[in-house]
């Protein structure tokens, strides 16, 4: 019988996860679990994803705020430190900077605006407007943003993320000056040592204030490549990706797992005889239309994945086809010439007018954000995902 249904996202529920968990185990038995419950059959190439948040956990992957002060401290010194471009979240960057405080004296935090990298607002572009604000140039004292702006409320959390961060740099034992600006270099009127926040620019950041004349430059991703104390750390991203655990702790990034993925693998093609792909994913990468909030504020999507997971989606576009080449066709001829042409299709369509409109995108950020849909980031209790048919197409 011909399958009337295309991708399927299912969240799995899992038991809590500790450190020190068989994650490979908990994750097949969830899965096949959830398939005799629930009636279904897996299939190749089904998706099994977990999210990069029970894997960190299940590795033990976390940091107090002491070891990120330690490590802060010896890599720039313990002076005056240029705090730049941070994203305005309390889960994302709070405690970190906390930790950043207690290894310096004096943080001169300079912020993006009218808006962090992921969109974060702190004065919306009307009131620049308004003001004759120009931000890829004119930089704003606290004062001179107080005197034009007041006081700004993250819309959705409520707080006024200036005054947080001041306050926790302050409770963290250091002095803070604030300044609101966009062009790295201007950090280096207040210090040579420099840690930048970004995210997805930061390569680009570092390049600029290196060229510029500063004397040490960090990023997120050099603090706590390497345990302090015997703290978790991230070898390849460092700061980049943690969330808050506690008041005093942050949950890593996890550290290497594509042993992990292989494992999910192997495990389900020994129990069920189907081969399927396996990933670890971070945030999504898609962008909220009315906060303008961007998700991703993980370094990466896919932390690892199986092979069969490389790539991108190679598609025609359904409605071009249906519009153009067989304009003239409908019904049953209508439905085999479109599957015929599929069936037929070159196995890279880059450049074919019938594939424009596809989404040029990885399938790992594609998957992946498919995923954290799926999941949420609340009391769900599904930090599994199962997708099936996501590369099933009309001709199957």
């Amino acid at each position: 019988m011909e399958r009337k249904v295309g991708t399927i996202s299912r969240g799995i529920r899992c038991p809590i996860i500790r450190e020190g968990d068989n994650l490979a185990e908990i994750v097949v038995e969830s899965v096949l679990d959830a398939a005799q419950s629930e009636g279904f059959t897996l299939r190749d190439r089904d998706v099994i994803a977990a999210t990069e948040s029970i894997v960190a956990r299940a590795q033990g992957n976390y940091a107090a705020v002491s070891a990120i002060a330690e490590d802060v401290k010896a890599k720039l010194g313990g002076g005056t430190i240029g705090v730049i471009s941070p994203i305005l979240s309390r889960n994302r960057f709070a405690i970190c900077l906390k930790g950043i405080a207690m290894g310096a004296k004096k943080i001169v935090l300079m912020l993006n605006y009218p808006s962090d990298e992921v969109g974060n607002e702190l004065v919306s572009l009307d009131k620049l407007d308004d003001a004759g604000i120009n931000p890829y140039s004119d930089v704003l004292t606290l004062e001179r943003y107080r005197e034009l702006f007041g006081e700004n409320k993250h819309p959705f959390t409520g707080v006024d993320y200036v005054q947080y961060y001041s306050d926790l740099i302050r409770e963290a034992g250091a002095e803070v000056e604030v300044i609101f600006a966009n062009n790295p270099r201007e950090i280096l009127k207040y210090t040579k040592n420099v840690l930048t926040c970004d995210i997805h620019t930061r390569f680009r950041t570092k390049r600029i204030l290196k060229a510029a004349g500063a004397e040490c430059v960090c990023g997120l991703d050099d603090i706590m490549t390497a345990p302090v104390n015997g703290s978790g750390c991230n070898e390849r991203f460092g700061l980049l990706g943690s969330n808050k655990s506690t008041e005093d702790t942050v949950k890593l990034f996890p550290r290497e797992c594509k042993d992990l993925v292989l494992d999910i693998q192997k495990k389900i093609l020994d129990r069920t005889g189907k081969c399927v792909e396996v990933m670890v994913y971070g945030d999504g990468a898609f962008k909220d239309p009315v906060g303008r909030i961007w998700e991703l504020a993980d370094p990466c999507v896919s932390v690892a994945n199986t092979d069969g997971l490389e790539g991108t989606p190679n598609e025609l576009k359904l409605k071009y086809l249906a519009d153009n080449d067989f304009k003239d066709l409908s019904g049953e001829a209508l439905k085999e010439a479109i599957s015929s042409r599929i069936k037929e299709k070159k196995d890279n369509l880059v450049g074919d007018m019938a594939s424009q409109g596809t989404t040029p995108r990885r399938l790992t950020d594609l998957i992946g954000s498919l995923c954290d849909l799926t999941s949420g980031s609340g009391d769900k209790g599904t930090p599994v995902i199962l997708v099936q048919g996501y590369f099933d197409n009309f001709a199957n």
